[in-house]
């Protein structure tokens, strides 16, 4: 076996069985057409499983909502990708000439579906048993040093999840006024829901900041206005 293949064995903490499929597992289609692009896909819903597993251990207090946000923190491209590095990955990656000169090996894209690939090829080589005690290895760290009160839902979504759930269109947002020199400006934005005929404004250093208030403001209207009685239960 290659020696980098071999070490990249021992940083994982799996001995294949089949090592072939971890060569498969490294092999993106540039390089061959038989590629890595099936056991990304197996390595996707496995990794999905697998994180879901770990954060309903961690997190036994935690609702659905919590634990979604936090699992589609961990499986996003960019927290693959920071694993993948760790791991080694952009060595030993099976790459065609034209895409190693293209700085394949860093591609973002490229390294966190290896690493799905890798965690598919897991699951074939050792069964879900395998592929979990992997995927605990490489995030481990991270879910049990997570906070998930920090994951709560920001003002903008929450308002959008609202509506929706009572078949409403989402909010507008609008700069309504600007004010102060350009390095030090301040925002007003006016989130508005016109089938409800409301609309509140909020300010913020940023548009960001300030549609994040307009958004609190409007939610707090909304809900106390969605109490029994209320104009939105009449």
């Amino acid at each position: 076996m290659d020696p980098r293949l071999d070490a990249l064995q021992r940083r994982l903490g799996h001995r294949f069985a089949d090592p072939g499929l971890l060569a498969l597992a490294l092999t993106h289609r540039s390089f061959s057409a038989d590629h890595n692009e099936r056991l990304e896909f197996l390595g996707d819903a496995v990794l999905s499983l697998a994180i879901s597993s770990l954060l309903y251990e961690r997190f036994a207090g935690s609702d659905e909502g919590d634990l979604t946000r936090v699992r589609a923190h961990l499986v996003r491209e960019d927290s693959l990708h920071k694993v993948a590095v760790l791991q080694g990955l952009p060595e030993v990656l099976r790459l065609s000439d034209g895409e190693s000169r293209g700085g394949g090996a860093q591609r973002a894209s490229i390294l966190a579906d290896a690493l799905e690939a890798i965690i598919g090829a897991t699951f074939v080589d050792g069964g879900f048993a395998s592929a979990r005690a992997l995927v605990q290895r490489l995030f481990g760290d991270v879910i049990n040093t997570t906070d998930i009160g920090g994951w709560a839902k920001d003002a903008k979504t929450e308002l959008q999840e609202w509506l929706q759930a009572r078949r409403l269109p989402v909010p507008g947002y609008r700069i309504s006024a600007t004010r102060g020199q350009a390095h030090a400006q301040t925002f007003e934005v006016e989130c508005e829901v016109p089938t409800l005929n409301m609309k509140h404004a909020g300010e913020g250093r940023s548009r960001r900041l300030a549609e994040q208030e307009a958004a609190r403001r409007m939610l707090d209207a909304l809900k106390a206005t969605d109490q029994p009685g209320g104009p939105l239960r009449s």
